[in-house]
């Protein structure tokens, strides 16, 4: 008898043991966060401020993923990432959402307003080049070596700049070409071409730091109307809200001005650190812009 006693005492035990490891293992789990995004600056900057922000006052473990915008979507649909930093919505991102909106969440606006379009140095709109139809030119094609300066291939943008844009303006038949390249690629060549001051035509979109080092123009959409004005949101895996109610609600009171995005780009851009430090630097700098975002429970 004396043994069974025993034996219940340190199944009991074990039971309790087994299931305090459990429950600590499940409270450290909703301490993790794995987030995508895309190449692009503004994104960047912002994904690596939540980094820093999770895990120095957080105490998140957190993995970013970097990968073009099809891709990303597709890896948070599928559970494989917690949330996409970047979703220009209801417009330029609208194909992902029809094709995947049943697995994914909207977690709310982190910017309001966002512009984008084809944009040209401010010389080159001195010179005539303020339309879309202008593009057209044989001239204007001439002088643009027949190629407009594009971004990630699976881009929302790239996707409606060769469907939508270059069709309904001729720019096609013009003899021009979109050439997919990337966000810093397009940078640099956008740099090249404007301290030489020659003609270019890349694609554009605010908030953008290119806009603070450069003299620049989105063409006017003359004709017919192809980016509306979006807003950037972000996007997390369904049942994310129920296994990780804090991560939600935080990544849902994010909300970032342009000047703040502005200045944060900047200071990324010419910092001498590496991205996340740069970053981590910032938010140092500036509790005000984050810290109610984090939550107060």
């Amino acid at each position: 008898m004396r043994t069974m006693t025993r034996f219940i005492a340190f199944v009991l035990v074990a039971t309790l043991v087994s299931t305090a490891v459990f429950a600590g293992g499940a409270a450290e789990e909703q301490k993790t966060a794995r987030l995508t995004y895309v190449n692009w600056e503004e994104g960047v900057a912002w994904t690596h401020l939540v980094k820093a922000i999770l895990e120095d006052e957080m105490g998140y473990d957190v993995e970013i993923i970097a990968a073009d915008v099809g891709p990303a979507y597709a890896a948070v649909a599928a559970g494989d990432a917690d949330a996409f930093m970047e979703a220009w919505l209801p417009g330029l991102h609208a194909t992902y959402m029809d094709e995947l909106g049943d697995d994914l969440i909207d977690l709310g606006i982190i910017y309001e307003d966002a512009v984008s379009g084809l944009v040209v140095p401010q010389y080159m709109a001195d010179a005539g080049v303020t339309t879309l139809s202008d593009l057209a030119d044989p001239e204007v094609v001439d002088r643009l070596g027949g190629q407009i300066t594009g971004i990630d291939a699976g881009a929302g943008l790239m996707i409606t700049t060769e469907e939508r844009a270059m069709p309904a303006y001729g720019l096609n038949e013009a003899g021009l070409e979109l050439v997919p390249s990337s966000g810093p690629a397009m940078m640099a060549a956008l740099d090249t071409a404007y301290q030489n001051e020659e003609w270019i035509v890349v694609l554009g979109w605010q908030p953008h730091s290119k806009f603070g080092y450069y003299d620049l123009v989105i063409l006017e959409q003359d004709q017919e109307m192809i980016w509306d004005i979006d807003n950037v949101h972000l996007i997390g895996r369904t049942g994310l809200r129920e296994e990780k109610p804090e991560l939600t609600e935080f990544l849902g009171n994010m909300f970032i001005t342009n000047d703040e995005i502005s200045e944060l780009m900047v200071h990324i851009a010419e910092s001498n650190l590496s991205t996340l430090e740069a970053a981590r630097e910032w938010k140092n700098a500036n509790p005000d812009v984050w810290s109610d975002w984090v939550p107060s429970n």
